[in-house]
């Protein structure tokens, strides 16, 4: 009987102790007369920057606003590299300059890692398109076919860390 009362005690005082910080939290509040109209009211609203534009922002304008990192970039690059080409193409800044930073780190021409990767004719300017893109570990596998499947996914994941990193 007593090793019953204690397990029902136990369990009681477990059940309120976790109750507490969901109780902490309190319940929603309504907010009446605030609709959708009253939100955008003001002219702003979510997602929308200093020029009145929303959306996402392809590679080539988030370069032009951050300056540090054109220069960086520039530099892992050939000389005379426009940065807004060589952008052109990749889905997000991160993806760009992990290209880059593989380029740099493997001596692998940019405009044919650029290529094998994405895959498409405008990527590709004079040369044969892949079939299909690729993701960068298996790019780096294809124009550097010496180097282990591990060493390449290897190399990817530090590149894409440094881009990680200079994005910040």
């Amino acid at each position: 009987m007593k090793r019953i009362f204690l397990t029902i005690t136990l369990v009681a005082a477990a059940a309120w102790i976790l109750a507490i910080p969901a109780a902490a939290q309190g319940r929603s509040q309504s907010h009446p007369g605030r609709g959708s109209a009253a939100a955008g009211s003001m002219g702003g609203g979510h997602g929308m920057d200093a020029s009145g534009t929303s959306g996402p922002h392809t590679p080539g304008q988030l370069l032009t606003k951050n300056t540090q990192l054109s220069s960086k970039l520039s530099s892992l690059l050939p000389t005379g590299t426009d940065l807004q080409t060589a952008a052109s193409g990749f889905r997000n800044l991160g993806q760009f300059v992990a290209a880059v930073h593989v380029s740099h780190n493997l001596d692998i021409p940019f405009d044919q890692l650029k290529c094998t990767e994405l895959a498409t004719a405008a990527a590709c300017p004079g040369m044969t398109v892949p079939s299909k893109g690729s993701n960068l570990g298996q790019a780096i596998q294809t124009l550097k076919p010496t180097m282990s499947s591990t060493d390449s996914k290897s190399a990817a994941k530090q590149a894409e860390k440094e881009a990680s990193a200079d994005t910040r």
